[in-house]
């Protein structure tokens, strides 16, 4: 099977792409679940802090494996057999089997942006560890976006470990025909560091002029895990390239919004997953990308 994949590329990236789909049916339960657990744990720690009893705490365990999934609406639990992604919702309707109500299209399309993102890394790079990380950068990528959107909150679970995986391949840094990834640690910790300090100081800068804040610490975390994946350095220039790509998408974005009445001013766009899809893209064509723009501004 490995050498049918290492010598076959359309093999690999439809192993690739098939085994994603069920992945991206695991990121819709972290995406879902895992800030409820956060949630439950600040309300169990504040009330350890004031003293009070935590009875009115959901009882029962509730974590990314278990309970089994269920309907919200009818509560009946979900089988294996409706819960083949993508198919199961095709084939059911996008309706609950059971109670027919309606299941949100949301599900699918993370499964499928999941398998596309990864067919793409897995035609980007090949079969190799280069491929394995940036499919696990990628999946991370994807559960963090979607986390913030929904709550405009960055989980560290996720971040952290992110920056620690990125400083810790930079050990493997003297690889054979190595290309974004796998940078010499050096790059790596000036990358987590520059990452983070450079996002600090603009979140001070902007909260001292305007008195509010425009962005949170998880964003610091993310770009700091980002830079410790792709470095910082002479020869690695990605981090300026994501902060330009993301602050672009971002006002773009935002504008759009704001002009057409689909957000109000007052509330907040999360920057989370412009900076996520400024460094997947950085880790794909980031060197081709800088130096498209230096041969045209020389």
């Amino acid at each position: 099977m490995q050498e049918l994949l290492s010598t076959s590329p359309l093999a690999f990236i439809v192993v690739c792409f098939a085994f994603a789909l069920l992945v991206g049916s695991f990121l819709n339960v972290v995406i879902y679940r895992l800030p409820v657990m956060m949630q439950r744990e600040w309300r169990k720690q504040a009330q350890e802090i004031v003293a009070e009893p935590a009875e009115d705490l959901p009882q029962g365990r509730f974590d990314l494996v278990a309970p089994r999934s269920r309907c919200p609406s009818c509560n009946m639990q979900i089988t294996a057999l409706q819960n083949i992604p993508v198919i199961s919702w095709l084939m059911l309707g996008g309706k609950c089997a059971n109670c027919k109500a309606p299941i949100s299209r949301r599900y699918p399309i993370i499964e499928l942006m999941t398998a596309v993102a990864t067919a793409i890394v897995a035609w980007r790079f090949g079969f190799g560890p280069e491929a394995a990380a940036a499919i696990l950068m990628t999946w991370a990528l994807i559960a963090i976006s979607m986390i913030d959107v929904d709550h405009q909150i960055i989980p560290d679970s996720l971040s952290l470990p992110l920056m620690w995986i990125g400083l810790f391949l930079s050990l493997f840094h003297p690889v054979a025909d190595a290309r974004i990834l796998f940078v010499p640690p050096g790059e790596a910790i000036a990358g987590a560091l520059a990452g983070y300090l450079s996002l600090w100081c603009i979140y001070h800068l902007f909260r001292l002029i305007t008195g509010k804040e425009g962005m949170g610490y998880g964003d610091f975390k993310l770009l700091a895990a980002l830079g410790a994946w792709l470095g910082f350095g002479p020869h690695y220039l990605m981090l300026p390239l994501i902060i330009m790509l993301s602050a672009i998408v971002g006002a773009i974005v935002g504008i759009a919004m704001v002009l057409f009445k689909r957000h109000d001013r007052s509330v907040p766009i999360p920057f989370g997953p412009y900076l996520a899809a400024a460094g997947w893209i950085a880790m794909l064509y980031g060197p081709q990308i800088i130096n498209r723009y230096l041969d045209i501004s020389a």
